[in-house]
């Protein structure tokens, strides 16, 4: 019910969206006088907000990757080593070759392999390919992996939920697919699905158990360094978020 409404309210935005567009331009034109002024500059932002705000974004891509490892280019290819409806693993495979030619160069073993790195993206409406940068900086000197997260308003509802526990058992998963020994970054809103799901693990002395486990703006506690959304949890009970 909520993505049907989202999608006729885009809708119904389009016209709007495609005028505020044609005055942009209108407002920036060099042949416009007014271009140069404050009136006209504000004219130019406004439009431009407001084709921002309503514009539909679409997954960007990965595309061409490459990391530098002793001066060595080694090109990296993503793969999808385990694809489920609510999320997929991508593997950033660095190129073997190049790889063992960049081992050489830093006079390594060719057979140690790096440490695997699972970085868990957020499940927060955001794509895992805002983490291109973090995933760029493991690269040289890890074997990198990334929980790549669906657009929840492209499954289908036949699949059903996707509740809290869905979510642990993916992430579970997804960790357990990486294989032991594992290293696990969790970047903001994870890292305390990702605590629970590493107890859990433990608990149950799981071979896939990560050898290390580290949380990026993770809310762990938020009790400590308390943000103005923490703030306003305080100040509501459970009944106000519930309606």
């Amino acid at each position: 019910m909520l993505y049907t409404l989202y999608e006729m309210q885009r809708a119904a935005f389009m016209p709007l969206r495609a005028g505020a567009s044609l005055q942009a331009q209108f407002w920036k034109s060099p042949l416009n006088p007014f271009a140069t002024t404050e009136f006209g500059r504000s004219a130019a932002a406004a439009a431009d907000v407001f084709e921002s705000i309503t514009r539909q974004y679409g997954k960007p891509e990965w595309g061409k990757m490459e990391t530098q490892i002793a001066g060595v280019a080694v090109p990296v290819e993503v793969v999808a080593e385990a694809t489920e409806t609510w999320c997929s693993l991508l593997h950033f495979k660095r190129d073997s070759k190049a790889l063992t030619k960049a081992r050489a160069a830093e006079k390594r073993i060719a057979a140690d392999p790096d440490p695997k790195m699972l970085i868990v993206a957020p499940l927060s409406g955001h794509y895992a390919t805002l983490l291109r940068s973090t995933v760029t900086a493991f690269l040289p000197t890890h074997d990198v992996y990334i929980t790549d997260w669906a657009d929840a308003r492209m499954v289908p509802l036949s699949m059903g939920d996707f509740n809290l526990d869905d979510y642990a058992a993916t992430l579970r998963r997804m960790i357990g697919a990486v294989g032991p020994a594992s290293n696990v970054v969790a970047v903001c809103q994870p890292g305390p699905i990702v605590l629970a799901v590493v107890a859990l693990m433990s608990e149950d002395n799981d071979p896939n158990l990560p050898r290390t486990m580290t949380f990026m703006g993770s809310p762990i506690d938020a009790r400590q360094s308390p943000t103005q959304a923490n703030r306003l949890a305080e100040t509501r009970d459970m009944a106000w978020f519930e309606n």
